[in-house]
């Protein structure tokens, strides 16, 4: 029997409602994750670091002048040099810290706080006049170090490799750039040793010379150490494979070697790994997909010529009236 119209509109708008709903669950919870980065309290350093950042997203967005486009030679007599003109400030310090992915409502108070700060630093000799951050937050407000220095003291980054860089190049320093940090070596997750000079557990020197070592990870059949590319160089083989003589560490086909998934799903080898799917419905037990991979028919069904059907000869036609009357 078809479902009445009535009942039909009551199922639709009920549907509506639903997806309404969820929209709504959606929107509110970015509202609130965006409120939660907003009020990120950030530490000294990385609080004036933020304003900073703002800062000179102002100054790029604003670099091409306020008269582009027009007579230039008359602006330039009539116009005040707007490069470093007040109204150029006004301009950034109104859109500061709008922009900020994290710590903007610490952002806009901190801007109120150094307000006096930023206009001295706008009024210097732009050709003389260091970097907001160093004036800001290394100078003035002693939050911060100058890169490549660290601790409450800024003291220099003194771990280097024998190609004479910090870390080697291969890291950076604990602290570097701010209050914080021991100084040591951060290595890069490819290296590792106390300068970063060295290959990590899992990589493999692909090459080197008097300057520059670059350091490649195994091949995903390896455990751990390799000396090389490749499934041939592994010392020992990762979970799901196994050392051949010949080819080196091979993927084992858990499906052949033993029988890893339960009746009511089939094994298909993967890389590394297997995975366990369903059987289909008119199957008790199967060795595949389908029902012409049945070990044998499910009740309901028989077997004809190799393959599983339903003893019902409706099933089909009214599972497709179900959906028609939905």
């Amino acid at each position: 029997m078809k479902i009445s119209s009535f009942l039909s509109n009551q199922i639709y708008r009920m549907r509506v409602e639903l997806i309404l709903n969820f929209v709504l669950f959606l929107t509110s919870y970015a509202d609130t994750e965006k409120d939660k980065k907003k009020g990120t309290k950030l530490p000294a350093c990385g609080a004036c670091t933020n304003l900073v950042a703002s800062f000179d997203k102002g100054l790029e967005r604003t670099k091409k002048g306020k008269f582009e486009g027009g007579d230039t030679a008359w602006e330039e007599k009539t116009q005040p040099r707007y490069a470093t003109s007040e109204v150029r400030f006004i301009e950034i310090t109104d859109d500061l810290c709008k922009d900020a992915e994290r710590g903007e409502f610490q952002c806009h108070q901190n801007h109120n706080e150094w307000e006096d700060y930023l206009e001295t630093w706008w009024k210097m000799e732009l050709e003389t006049r260091p970097t907001l951050r160093q004036f800001l937050c290394v100078d003035t407000l002693k939050a911060c170090c100058t890169l490549e220095h660290f601790g409450p003291e800024c003291k220099p980054c003194s771990v280097l490799g024998t190609n004479g860089k910090i870390c080697s190049g291969n890291g950076k320093c604990k602290g570097s750039g701010t209050r914080k940090g021991n100084g040591q070596c951060s290595c890069d997750k490819e290296y590792g040793g106390a300068a970063c000079d060295s290959c990590s557990i899992g990589h493999y020197s692909s090459y080197k010379d008097d300057t520059t070592q670059i350091c490649s990870a195994c091949h995903k059949a390896c455990a751990d150490h390799c000396t090389g590319p490749g499934p041939k160089t592994c010392a020992k083989c990762a979970d799901g494979y196994q050392m051949n003589s010949e080819h080196g560490c091979m993927d084992i086909d858990e499906c052949l070697v033993s029988e890893p998934c339960t009746k009511d799903k089939f094994c298909v080898n993967t890389e590394g790994t297997f995975r366990c799917l369903k059987c289909d419905k008119s199957c008790d037990g199967c060795d595949g997909d389908g029902p012409d991979n049945c070990a044998a028919c499910a009740e309901g069904f028989s077997e004809k010529k190799g393959v599983c059907v339903s003893d019902n000869p409706n099933a089909g036609k009214e599972d497709v009236e179900k959906k028609e009357e939905l």
